[in-house]
């Protein structure tokens, strides 16, 4: 199988996927996120760390899965408000872990433990907010959000491939084949999928907020995607994982959603609009 065929069968695979965790029921948006959480965390301490600290990188993915759950509970079911702590406890073991470790002269591997947490189990937990409303369920603005995020992506590549050969690159070295032809290609193909969804009631927003969203969105999207570059880079990897056939790893994948989702939540928040 040619690798273009590949990557679009798996690609359809994977939006059939996304498709049915936010839409059918709260259970599978639960478990596409937790599935996602420790695929990321995983790919990150293995890409970071190797093999060392099992016990420390383990106790963090379940940390950033226990929470997830009792916010997932307390949104959904009304759990109180004061179990949110209790996953915490679960960092104070890391710590514990650290002071016994034998091998001291990999101490750094514990800034990347923590980098996990706050860089991929606190957006995905916080989602939480986003695909719940007064205890009812609903995630189109979280599939929203993914749809903006994918055409950004799609935008940036279609028009990077036309239109970039030879032009001033974005971060070459970061990432040598994205150029600013691309970024601005993405930029647009975000803001015209935006007022789309504004056109159909979809996003219902002003238009003006609408174009505004994607701009945070598409800017956040991006520096996901060089952030994640930026650690492949450091430790000489092409891909964060293979489980996707085609595409690579769920942290290739989901980098720009990491950055990208907190800014549009964020921009909603402030401007009163979620």
């Amino acid at each position: 199988m040619s690798n273009l065929a590949l990557r679009t069968i798996s690609g359809i695979c994977f939006i059939a996927v996304m498709l049915c965790g936010l839409l059918i029921s709260p259970y599978l948006f639960a478990l596409l996120l937790i599935f996602m959480m420790v695929g990321m965390m995983y790919e990150f301490y293995n890409m970071s760390m190797g093999r060392r600290h099992p016990l420390s990188r383990w106790l963090a993915i379940t940390a950033g899965v226990a929470e997830f759950c009792m916010l997932f509970s307390y949104m959904h079911w009304g759990l109180e408000l004061r179990f949110l702590s209790l996953p915490l406890s679960l960092l104070m073991f890391i710590f514990i872990s650290a002071v016994f470790c034998k091998d001291n002269e990999q101490m750094t591997d514990y800034a990347y433990i923590f980098t996990g947490i706050m860089y991929i189990a606190v957006p995905l937990t916080l989602s939480n907010f986003i695909a719940f409303k007064d205890g009812e369920f609903n995630a189109t603005l979280l599939l929203c959000f993914f749809i903006l995020i994918w055409f950004s992506d799609i935008g940036a590549y279609a028009v990077g491939k036309a239109f970039g050969n030879g032009r001033k690159k974005l971060a070459p070295n970061v990432s040598p084949k994205k150029t600013w032809v691309g970024f601005w290609g993405g930029m647009l193909f975000c803001i015209a999928a935006a007022l789309v969804l504004g056109l159909s009631d979809i996003f219902p927003y002003p238009w003006y907020h609408c174009i505004a969203l994607a701009v945070f969105m598409d800017l956040g999207g991006v520096c996901g995607d060089l952030f994640e570059s930026m650690w492949k880079r450091k430790f000489g990897v092409k891909d964060s994982g293979n489980i996707i056939p085609g595409h690579g790893g769920l942290l290739d994948r989901f980098d720009s959603t990491l950055i990208a989702m907190p800014l549009g939540s964020i921009y909603l928040l402030m401007t009163g609009l979620l």
